[in-house]
């Protein structure tokens, strides 16, 4: 492997895998039949979600020959459009510059409203809560503001699993339990303070995705996410490092199936519930390192830091996706190990790309 990595703009400007945009193309065919017309607003659509609701809309609406637009809000259009030109200079995308937690939405009327403003940062939890929180509970304020304008259209607001605080031990898959946001967090977190005021707030505007760990190309690689550094330090050619004793159990969605199921419950979800988006397919975080060194050819050796400490309890964030299953008729169409390969096959190919 080369050592050396691509840039933003190179990592931007790189497509997405055609067979993922095809099957997801398959799986939201009649989802996007319905869209003939729509005039969707985005909100986070320049981070790893919204890369990938973006480019699967303008793969979508092209096969299906649909005559739809999708607007993003964005605080520089000159940064995305640096950054993925592909998608900020097609014809169906407008760029709406300005901040969620001031937003003054265009004239426009939209068919449809994504709200997915604020991603996860452990960094910017810790360093600027206040920022984290205000971000999104004020983003929320003032999306609502704006909803009030519109006629009616059919929204989505992107949640997170981290509503949930700390997983009881007792639980292996967490369901989608109302009474659980009424306990307080364990260990204070503006993220999932907000996300949780944010929902309240929501309250039956839409259905809205709890969204927990995912993994594909364009994951970022140097942020919170555990197995974005395992790759990060494989594709480096460098020991794979775990901080902690490895035992904390984590599940990963494919991003292709997490396009999939947001289009699904934008679509079909019902108004003011809660859907867990995510894989239950559970696995130590010592684990899902050694599945992402067996990727390498010869392997990449993994140092764990800690030893396991024979009094402490296994932490784990794994949802139940029962409902989703049953209501929406969503499944995990790709599993971990085929997940890391092409996730690694992406990112090779964009080191080697000119």
């Amino acid at each position: 492997m080369t050592s050396s990595f691509p840039t933003a703009t190179q990592e931007g400007s790189y497509p997405l895998p055609a067979a993922d945009l095809l099957d997801i193309g398959r799986h939201t065919h009649e989802i996007f039949l319905n869209l003939r017309g729509a005039h969707i607003f985005i909100t986070g659509g320049t981070g790893f979600f919204g890369r990938w609701l973006l480019e699967s809309f303008l793969h979508c609406t092209k096969i299906f020959s649909i005559d739809a637009h999708i607007s993003v809000l964005t605080r520089s259009p000159e940064a995305f459009t640096q950054n993925v030109p592909h998608i900020a200079c097609h014809p169906s995308v407008t760029l709406v510059q300005g901040d969620i937690r001031t937003l003054t939405m265009p004239t426009t009327q939209y068919s449809h409203i994504i709200h997915g403003a604020t991603a996860a940062s452990v960094s910017l939890d810790q360093t600027q809560p206040t920022l984290m929180y205000d971000t999104i509970v004020q983003g929320m304020e003032r999306m609502l503001v704006c909803l009030k304008k519109q006629d009616r259209p059919t929204c989505l607001f992107v949640s997170s699993g981290a509503v949930y605080g700390t997983q009881p031990a007792y639980i292996r898959h967490m369901p989608e339990d109302e009474t659980m946001l009424a306990q307080p967090l364990a260990t204070y977190s503006a993220y999932a303070q907000g996300k949780r005021d944010a929902e309240r707030l929501w309250a039956d505007t839409g259905p809205i995705a709890r969204c927990f760990a995912f993994v594909g190309p364009c994951l970022p690689l140097h942020g919170s996410f555990a197995i974005g550094n395992f790759l990060r330090d494989a594709l480096h050619g460098r020991t794979i490092q775990i901080r902690g004793d490895g035992r904390p159990e984590r599940s990963y969605l494919y991003a292709a199936d997490l396009a999939i199921w947001l289009w699904t419950i934008l679509a079909k979800g019902e108004r003011g519930r809660p859907y867990n988006v995510g894989s239950e397919d559970t696995l130590s975080i010592a684990d899902v390192a050694s599945t992402v060194a067996q990727t390498f050819d010869p392997p990449v050796p993994v140092h764990i830091a800690q030893k396991p400490h024979p009094h402490t309890s296994r932490e784990r964030y794994v949802p139940s996706t029962a409902r989703a299953q049953k209501e929406l008729g969503l499944r995990q169409t790709t599993g971990l190990s085929e997940a890391i390969h092409k996730t690694v096959r992406w990112y090779t190919e964009l080191q080697n790309s000119p």
